[in-house]
């Protein structure tokens, strides 16, 4: 049996929650252009205690990316509060910084949607 799972390895993630900030799109020293956002996903209730005095964490923020023209144009257009649906793959991405060698994992979107916009703020 675990043969099998082996065989079938995948890296696919889907996310549904709500965009926390402002997309922003960047330059890398490649030129390739890029889109970043977050999206903050409530985590499912747990039973175990919370020490006193202590929180517990109820959500996630998720580091996303858009790398083709299609979905940066598409990301970019998200606002804060946006409910977006995410499909891509997890990536850790590198770099080397003036603090020495930095990382982070983040999602590369291969298709975001916007399910619900925003109410606008009165």
């Amino acid at each position: 049996m675990a043969e099998q799972v082996l065989d079938k390895a995948c890296n696919e993630v889907v996310l549904v929650g709500r965009v926390s900030r402002e997309p922003v799109e960047k330059e890398l020293p490649s030129g390739d252009l890029l889109v970043q956002w977050s999206v903050i996903v409530d985590r499912p209730p747990t039973r175990r205690p919370v020490p006193e005095g202590g929180r517990q964490t109820t959500t996630d923020t998720i580091e996303c990316v858009a790398r083709t023209a299609g979905l940066r144009r598409t990301a970019g257009a998200f606002a804060p509060g946006d409910l977006v649906r995410v499909e891509g793959a997890l990536r850790r991405r590198f770099w080397r910084g003036p603090t020495g060698l930095g990382s982070k994992y983040e999602i590369e979107a291969a298709s975001a949607k916007r399910l619900v916009r925003a109410q606008a703020s009165r």
